[in-house]
């Protein structure tokens, strides 16, 4: 196993560095104040359309597609630290048109689509010219087990003909947003629970679809991206823009899933190094009862910790997208679930310390990290929740000391 980075790697992180200390961070401020300021929230904010220019120019746009001359063609051990270095600021990743979820639909869509999918949607969202949305979560079941989707995808002649209700539907709130990848169910009634679904692709204008509300998280909207309730009410699409065919969803999901779990955790990664700089910049600055917070044991301990933890979940995740390279993501399904607990979980220890070693201002939005710790927090259940990947994990580690079905026969056992 090795985690040097090839000199393509680090070209690329020395470049994106240098365009996040001259363009982002200095900007992190302004975007935050156009923003506020902005009558319609749900508009692009002007600072993010300024910069993504430059960033093309730079040569720093679609980093994310691996396999393919529209992107940079980089592998997910190669692409996973500079998911680190935009991460550290969330609204970073737009400016690289890195974001999700357009970066899993656009895979997707690579992937499973057809030539006239790639000229209608791919060719804008890789140019940056739209936005995407995937909508799969629904508020009716429990959709931490993906079976129970309850949305009908039925087939009427040259139509498909939607109907259902999702929610949690990240990006339907941008006015760019032009397509939905939807999850339904083509065959309820197939033995094969995993060959029920499909994914299928829906214009945003199709008549019936309709946006019933946006979702805060803790407070945050996250405009102009946000997260929709949908109701897909006899919504028609062209049977052609089924994904792959009929019952393939699953497969569909398992390959858009696996490298946005890298992405996930990556950022989380940066995230948290961004609040473990905080915290001991904040450590030395501020002198409760005569002395440094630097000079308070608990407060060394917590920075120490942090940077064991930070640094066992990088490895941890280069090693997951390392596997994913080497041997795939059905048998890297291990690795995946072990850092899609462990990463989130530890950018909120770590962002939560930064917080109290703020005080009453860390709580507030006069710093980032209320904010910070909403992403890192919303991340334990997105893509399955914790305790699903636990408890898959668990049960492939006790599979490793079953005794083989048949042992023991003819043995007058």
């Amino acid at each position: 196993m090795d985690f040097s980075y090839s000199p393509k790697v680090v070209a690329l992180r020395e470049r994106l560095q240098a365009f996040m200390d001259e363009h982002i961070i200095p900007n992190d401020h302004l975007h935050h104040e156009q923003h506020a300021a902005m009558p319609d929230r749900w508009q692009p904010v002007p600072i993010v359309e300024t910069l993504k220019p430059k960033a093309r120019e730079a040569g720093l746009w679609n980093l994310f597609l691996p396999a393919s001359h529209h992107g940079a063609g980089l592998t997910n051990l190669e692409y996973a630290p500079l998911a680190e270095i935009m991460g550290a600021y969330p609204w970073a990743s737009e400016v690289f048109n890195c974001s999700a979820p357009d970066t899993g639909n656009m895979e997707t869509i690579e992937r499973y689509g057809t030539e006239a999918h790639k000229a209608r949607w791919l060719t804008p969202l890789l140019a940056g010219e739209i936005r995407s949305c995937f909508a799969m979560t629904e508020p009716d079941v429990a959709s931490s087990d993906a079976t129970n989707i309850q949305t009908r995808i039925t087939r009427d002649g040259d139509h498909y003909v939607i109907n259902g209700r999702k929610w949690w539907s990240s990006g339907a709130g941008d006015p760019r947003c032009q397509v939905f990848i939807v999850m339904g169910k083509t065959d309820p009634d197939s033995p094969d629970k995993h060959r029920q679904q499909s994914m299928i692709l829906v214009p945003r204008d199709a008549p019936g679809l309709v946006i019933k509300r946006m979702l805060p998280v803790f407070g945050f909207d996250d405009a102009p991206h946000g997260h929709a309730e949908l109701l897909f009410n006899d919504v028609r699409v062209p049977v052609d823009n089924i994904l792959l065919g009929e019952g393939r969803g699953f497969e569909i999901a398992q390959g858009r899933l696996g490298p946005g779990r890298i992405h996930h955790c990556m950022r989380a990664i940066g995230l948290a190094e961004r609040a473990l700089a905080m915290m001991c910049k904040r450590a030395l600055e501020r002198r409760p009862f005569g002395k440094p917070l630097a000079d308070q044991g608990v407060m060394v301990d917590r920075i120490a910790q942090s940077r064991i933890l930070i640094d066992q979940c990088r490895l941890l995740t280069l090693h997951a997208a390392w596997r994913m390279d080497t041997v795939g993501n059905k048998v890297a399904r291990t690795e995946i679930a072990e850092i899609k607990v462990a990463a989130p979980d530890m950018a909120c220890q770590v962002i939560d310390w930064a917080i109290q070693a703020h005080g009453g201002g860390g709580v507030t939005e006069d710093f980032p990290l209320a904010y910070m710790y909403k992403i890192a927090r919303t991340l334990r259940i997105v893509d399955g929740p914790d305790e699903v990947h636990r408890f898959q994990l668990g049960r492939m580690e006790l599979n490793k000391h079953r005794p083989p079905r048949n042992a023991g026969v003819g043995q007058g056992v």
